[in-house]
């Protein structure tokens, strides 16, 4: 079975969003609703690996590195300024589209599997990981124009 693989994917990836999340927030703390905002999903994030973290150990620790190489590809650090906050707010977004994957092939398997305690993570994670996606989108559409045509 290799949904020890996914699960630990995911929980290497929400631990990656979560420490992203409380870089960004801290870094960027002259954006009041950056700041509240990220460390509340930075929150989030650590409860999802907490309630990963069980399951993870029921089908066994494999460990892919990919979320390792996602995040220092993605993210090495926080930028500064408008175009620096754009540029981090689509890091972070990045950084939870592979989340977002995550908790869809996950749900595919604990369906499969039969496995209720796992439904039950994913339908507890899951919505949170779609409306961290949509806050981000929405943020980077507010942050553009700033960063983009009036900063110079």
């Amino acid at each position: 079975m290799h949904l020890a693989h996914y699960l630990a994917l995911a929980h290497r990836a929400e631990t990656a969003l979560g420490d992203a999340f409380r870089a960004v927030g801290e870094d960027h703390a002259d954006e009041p609703d950056v700041y509240f905002t990220c460390r509340r999903l930075a929150a989030q994030c650590a409860e999802h690996t907490r309630l990963l973290q069980p399951l993870a150990d029921r089908y066994g620790q494999e460990a892919p590195d990919e979320p390792e190489r996602l995040h220092a590809t993605l993210f090495s650090g926080t930028r500064s300024g408008p175009l620096g906050l754009l540029r981090d707010l689509h890091d972070l977004y990045l950084m939870a589209t592979q989340s977002q994957v995550c908790w869809t092939v996950i749900v595919q398997a604990a369906q499969g599997a039969r496995d209720n305690q796992l439904l039950d993570v994913v339908r507890a994670c899951q919505p949170q990981t779609t409306l961290q996606v949509k806050w981000l989108l929405t943020r980077i559409k507010q942050a553009a124009p700033q960063a983009l045509v009036v900063a110079e």
